[in-house]
């Protein structure tokens, strides 16, 4: 552990990952929850009474997403189009269901979008944390 914290940039390298697998897991919570409880045909269903086309399919891709995608996010593997990914399905919620709600999501308030806001906060900030100087990008798309 004493290696670990020896330097900034170790540090902060657990720091990011710390944040990573949090967000991991808290957002895996979501998937296999609406998994085991047999919500994703509810969700659908919701979708659909919402207007959205193909509910059920939207319901079910929000679902495999948030279980498998996790398991991506936290093997630090395509960091980056998983947290925009992950920041439009909970920016979307904020929309359709806790913005009405107010804030708080207990306190003075019930089922408010303060959570919604933090996860997005965190996952663009894991997301920005990964992105790659564009010399870097451009370098490995050209193979030198």
């Amino acid at each position: 552990m004493h290696e670990l914290l020896a330097t900034l940039e170790t540090r902060r390298q657990f720091g990011w990952m710390v944040l990573r697998f949090a967000l991991a897991g808290l957002i895996a919570a979501h998937g296999w929850t609406r998994l085991l409880i047999g919500g994703v045909v509810p969700f659908g269903d919701w979708l659909t009474e919402q207007g959205f086309p193909l509910g059920f399919a939207i319901a079910a891709g929000i679902t495999f997403v948030e279980i498998v995608g996790t398991v991506l996010l936290a093997a630090r593997r395509f960091v980056v189009p998983l947290t925009l990914v992950f920041s439009c399905i909970y920016a979307m919620g904020i929309l359709l269901v806790h913005m009405q709600a107010g804030w708080f999501v207990v306190g003075h308030g019930r089922n408010g979008m303060e959570y919604s806001v933090l996860l997005i906060v965190c996952l663009l900030c894991v997301g920005f944390q990964e992105l790659k100087p564009r010399s870097e990008r451009l370098s490995a798309r050209n193979g030198s």
